[in-house]
């Protein structure tokens, strides 16, 4: 028998056979998991099997190969943060939805874990979350392999001025670098840049140009799968904000 314990975020549950429900979890050692939670549509247990709730969970397999069982634990529940917060459910559904989208499984990923516990505890927070959110999103793309870097322009290799990304290599492009190539460039607003006012009106800019790597990039390296339908939710809640 095979059994370890751990601490997270409840990403994503579905429904098995009469009593049970099979939920994936992202942890900080063991990444995403997935298990059977036995009586897990129970009026006990059903209630702490929430996305975005926080975990103790203890997986118990014949073989590490199965997909086993869950006993859990509620550490922390969210439903409070999101119940009557447009901006908030919809961000935590784009949230767990792209890690349940894009985690491999069982492959640990412990800087992107503390950023995601960090983001899910910050809902509810309407001023800072859709910055906080943007920032996740760019370090999502970077933990995948498809980082961004805006240090520097692409051709001149000077930081000046830089207003463009391009849509291929996700290196900034200056202003003038860009001559006849400017239509075909993702904009830089200079909030991916970390300068200037991080209205939600710049950020929705932002999420178009990190939406394109992961529609283009990370999603096709996944056998050319489509995003999630929450995070165009999510940038549809925002548009509205704006």
């Amino acid at each position: 028998m095979i059994e370890w314990r751990d601490e997270g975020a409840l990403l994503k549950v579905r429904k098995h056979g009469e009593n049970s429900a099979i939920i994936e979890v992202f942890t900080e050692t063991h990444g995403k998991a997935a298990g059977v939670v036995r009586g897990g549509t129970s009026r006990k247990i059903a209630p702490m099997l929430q996305p975005g709730a926080q975990l103790d969970v203890t997986w118990k397999a014949r073989l590490d190969s199965h997909l086993g069982s869950f006993t859990i634990e509620p550490v922390r529940s969210r439903a409070a943060q999101v119940m009557q917060d447009r901006l908030a459910l919809a961000g935590l559904n784009a949230v767990t939805g792209l890690l349940s989208f894009v985690l491999p499984e069982r492959e640990t990923h412990p800087p992107l874990y503390a950023r995601t516990i960090a983001l899910l505890d910050l809902l509810g927070q309407t001023d800072i979350w859709p910055l906080a959110y943007l920032q996740w999103e760019v370090a999502l793309l970077e933990e995948m392999g498809f980082a961004l870097d805006l240090s520097a322009c692409a051709v001149s290799g000077l930081n000046d001025d830089l207003f463009y990304v391009s849509p291929r290599t996700g290196r900034a492009v200056s202003r003038m670098a860009a001559g006849d190539w400017a239509d075909r460039l993702l904009p830089l607003p200079h909030v991916l840049l970390g300068k200037g006012d991080a209205d939600v009106e710049q950020i929705v800019i932002a999420l178009k140009t990190t939406g394109h790597f992961l529609h283009n990039h990370l999603a096709k390296s996944l056998g050319d799968r489509t995003l999630p339908e929450a995070r165009h939710r999510l940038i549809e809640v925002l548009n509205r904000i704006a």
